[in-house]
């Protein structure tokens, strides 16, 4: 299974981006996630979407990203609204089944003040 990021780019604070992750096939999955990592900084999770489409956010991104699920399309999207400077970071998907994650290389974000 390949999963490909796409919807990144440069963009103002206050601004919004759409990034979707996409897999190549369609195959049964229990979670998918947003990642992110920003330069010297370790990666964080920022958003999940399970199988029964219960969606979590970390905190600092809770009322502004939006996480869904396209099944018939095989995409997982992440909206993302009010984007602050701290933001900036390569955000990646990952999609898990019963048997293994499966990561994107990532789409960099990056927010200007």
């Amino acid at each position: 299974v390949h999963i490909v990021e796409s919807g990144g780019g440069l963009v103002q604070a206050g601004g919004s981006l759409r990034l979707s992750c996409a897999a190549s096939r369609r195959f049964s999955v229990n979670v998918m996630a947003w990642y992110r990592q920003a330069p010297g900084k370790q990666r964080e999770v920022v958003a999940t979407i399970t199988s029964r489409d219960s969606p979590n956010y970390v905190d600092s991104v809770k009322g502004r990203f939006t996480i869904s699920r396209d099944n018939a399309k095989n995409t997982v999207y992440l909206q993302m609204n009010s984007l602050k400077p701290e933001d900036t970071a390569v955000y990646s998907c990952m999609w898990r089944d019963n048997w293994a994650d499966y990561w994107g290389r990532g789409t960099q974000v990056t927010v200007s003040s």
